[in-house]
């Protein structure tokens, strides 16, 4: 897990390093959790955004990703929250006091996880909800009371619903990745959830971008928020080392394949555009001898699942993901990214690429392009405000290329002698169809069998007593009695 971890090699944030997270006066259940997982100095934004959180004030925060804007609101609502912890048993003495509202469920996960980890000292629960999954195990845990819940906006609605939980305690709501989930066409469904709340609450908007239309959704149920960007909107970091390849459209796959045996690759999620694409591009890198898994929306959340945990353990080298999985993935030193296709949307650029250069690791964006994506690659440059290095696919040789090079050549008489033939069939147009042909017809004229050989035979057969004459049965009635 590597949200928290400083970034030791910034210039811009030594003063920030001066700080310590003992410093926020974060209860010590808290900051032994962050100790035991070697957490000392808050990043930019957490150091910024900790104590306004703590103070109670609407907050809209824009950092880019992979700077830890999960602790920025995570640990100040656990300190808030633990005014009113209790270790009894009881399910009223533990209300949803906490939702934190997220895109994907993969970020909702990763959210829970980090969650989990820095309360694991407290008495405060937390669950996770989102679809995919069997809704028993999440009403078992609702129903036995939880402070911080965790939830895409979906599945919360399917328990309110069924009136498996109840959020008329909440006392501060956070949205994550809030652009995502207008995106995504959760703005009706996040307006209700809004409106199930109390009046009287503490609104979070985290984001690694903010668009015209998410400053005006924080507009209307933010309260005089404070705003706070310790990077300029919508930059990617100077950690990612940013490189673009041009290809042909039907050689983009061997291209990716040639990409990770050259830098032999290890741990890299490619990022395409369509499930279909993503699931056609896994197939053909496992009949290259890659170990490779693809994750996108028509996989079961079990599926996805299982493929992120093979793909954390090693046991999977490359993930190949739709932009479902470009939030809210937190995978150690990941080394590089690929964009099989470049993003319709400029600003899931920046979310693709974050998932590299994470907490001041170094890391590789490679990016390929054909000459229809000209347009997409110019919105991209204007959207982070600088040129993208373009390079030559060096020993690059498409598998078709290879196979007609490995023919054998043919000399000018060869080719000739070809054509020759070629020129010699009939040319192709209707033929009627042919008549079926009896043999029979086409044998030269026997004559008959003579009549005396005839007479001759039937006179030597009378002549033998031995032979009787066979009965023959009548047409009708059969043999006639004696």
């Amino acid at each position: 897990m590597t949200d928290i971890k400083s970034i030791p090699n910034s210039p811009s944030d030594q003063t920030e390093h001066k700080v310590k997270f003992e410093d926020f006066g974060l209860s010590p259940d808290i900051l032994r959790a962050l100790t035991e997982q070697g957490y000392v100095h808050p990043t930019p934004i957490q150091a910024e955004a900790i104590p306004v959180v703590l103070q109670g004030r609407d907050v809209m925060g824009a950092a880019q990703t992979g700077t830890g804007k999960t602790a920025g609101f995570s640990l100040p609502i656990i300190q808030r929250l633990l005014a009113h912890a209790s270790t009894s048993a009881s399910p009223a003495r533990h209300p949803v006091r906490a939702l934190i509202l997220t895109p994907t469920r993969e970020l909702a996960d990763q959210v829970a996880e980090n969650v989990k980890a820095y309360s694991r000292f407290t008495p405060l629960r937390s669950t996770v909800v989102f679809g995919g999954m069997d809704m028993a195990p999440q009403v078992a845990m609702l129903r036995s009371g939880v402070e911080i819940v965790i939830a895409t906006p979906g599945r919360l609605l399917d328990h309110v619903q069924q009136k498996t939980i109840n959020l008329s305690q909440t006392q501060i709501l956070v949205m994550d990745e809030a652009d995502r989930m207008l995106d995504m066409g959760f703005l009706p469904d996040l307006q209700r959830i809004i409106n199930l709340l109390p009046k009287q609450r503490q609104n979070l908007m985290f984001s690694a971008t903010f668009s015209p239309e998410i400053k005006k959704l924080a507009a209307s149920f933010l309260n005089d928020p404070q705003t706070i960007e310790v990077a300029r909107s919508n930059a990617t970091s100077d950690n990612v080392t940013q490189i673009l390849y041009k290809v042909a459209e039907d050689e983009k796959r061997d291209a990716v394949s040639f990409i990770i045996r050259e830098r032999g690759l290890k741990q890299v999620i490619v990022f395409s555009n369509t499930k279909i694409g993503a699931s056609r591009l896994a197939v053909h890198l496992v009949k290259q001898g890659v170990k490779a898994s693809a994750i996108h929306g028509d996989k079961s959340q079990n599926e996805r699942m299982v493929a992120l945990e093979d793909f954390k353990r090693g046991e999977v080298e490359v993930l190949v993901a739709t932009d479902v999985a470009a939030r809210g993935l937190d995978i150690s030193e990941m080394p590089c990214v690929i964009n099989y296709d470049l993003p319709y949307n400029a600003e899931d650029y920046v979310h693709r690429i974050g998932r590299t250069g994470r907490a001041g690791a170094k890391g590789d964006a490679i990016s390929l392009y054909t000459d229809q994506d000209e347009r997409l690659l110019v919105d991209i440059e204007k959207l982070i405000k600088q040129k993208i290095v373009r390079l030559t696919l060096a020993g690059f040789v498409p598998v078709t290329h290879q196979v007609e090079r490995s023919r054998p050549a043919r000399d000018k008489s060869e080719r000739t002698t070809e054509r020759a033939e070629r020129s010699e069939k009939p040319a192709r147009g209707y033929q009627p169809p042919r008549e079926k042909v009896d043999p029979w017809f086409l044998k030269p004229y026997e004559p008959a069998v003579s009549s005396s050989l005839k007479t001759g035979s039937s006179a030597k057969t009378s002549e033998n007593t031995d032979v009787k004459p066979q009965k023959r049965a009548a047409l009708l009635g059969g043999i006639p009695k004696v």
